[in-house]
């Protein structure tokens, strides 16, 4: 699964990648069933955060803020009443799952460190990649919400920038149900509007956990291409690439997993994000680095 030095070109250029057949379809089942077995088993009433992603609200919330050491459940806006009631079919409730699987769930371990995976890594040259985050996404059919043109590395930030995304389609992802969207070649921009997610500096009663260093960029929406994909396919994307999604209005769901790794090696990961390595599971190492 290296890839070719065609394929390394049109990343560098463009800041995204698809690769096909990343996994069969029995592989992508499986994740599937994986996931439908943790919601089975997850009980609403523990866990009440709306992850609203078409205003990014997810900046004031302890449960998401030390989600990253946890599997936690994150419904979308709509799912619950004012008490907190669940209003939706449970299996249809959810917007995500995060931020632990990679190391939590035997089934999203086994892909996240599987050798294609470090095969790939080793392609974009990186010495010391670490797993810092995963995600099981749903786009719910009919509702599942817009994702806003963003980069990922105004949430995950490294000095130098040398993160990256692996978002992996276990279902068709198509311009109906809220396939990916790119801006060939801004990641060459670096950090639009140095706009970063931080840890607030204001930790006083009442005040959100984190903040915006700076407002939202502004894009032209014709700069942006459709990136529609295979079940099985998976989109390498550069932390600092602007991409987006859709509104899911088809009557078709559009499930994905996504991790994102960075290279460690000279690397400062900045103190002030959100998401910040624990006791219990700090970031993994995807292959030794000083084999015996």
């Amino acid at each position: 699964m290296a890839l070719s030095t065609e394929q390394i070109s049109k990343f560098e250029k463009d800041g995204y990648l698809l690769v096909e057949d990343f996994l069969s379809a029995d592989d992508c089942d499986q994740l599937m069933s994986a996931c439908h077995d943790l919601v089975t088993d997850m009980k609403p009433e523990e866990h009440n955060t709306v992850f609203t992603t078409l205003e990014m609200k997810r900046t004031s919330d302890d449960y998401f803020m030390t989600s990253g050491d946890k599997i936690r459940f994150f419904f979308e806006d709509g799912a619950k009443d004012k008490e907190g009631n669940l209003i939706v079919d449970k299996h249809k409730s959810l917007n995500k799952i995060g931020h632990a699987l990679h190391v939590l769930n035997p089934a999203f371990r086994k892909v996240t460190f599987d050798n294609k995976v470090k095969e790939i890594a080793k392609s974009l040259k990186l010495e010391d990649p670490v797993i810092c985050q995963s995600m099981y996404i749903f786009k719910q059919p009919g509702i599942g919400g817009e994702v806003l043109p963003h980069q990922d590395a105004t949430f995950l930030n490294t000095t130098p920038m040398k993160l990256y995304g692996l978002w992996i389609a276990l279902e068709d992802a198509t311009l109906e149900n809220g396939c990916l969207w790119f801006m060939p070649g801004s990641h060459k921009d670096g950090l639009n509007g140095g706009r970063q997610m931080i840890r607030n500096p204001d930790t006083s009663e009442g005040q959100p956990l984190t903040v915006f260093t700076a407002p939202p960029v502004k894009y032209d929406d014709s700069k942006f291409i459709p990136v529609p994909v295979k079940k099985g396919s998976m989109v390498v994307i550069h932390g600092e690439v602007v991409h987006k999604s859709e509104h899911n209005k088809s009557n078709k769901s559009r499930e994905i997993y996504t991790f994102h790794l960075f290279d460690q090696k000279n690397t400062t990961y900045s103190k002030q994000n959100w998401l910040q390595p624990t006791a219990e599971v700090p970031f993994t190492p995807l292959y030794p680095t000083n084999p015996a």
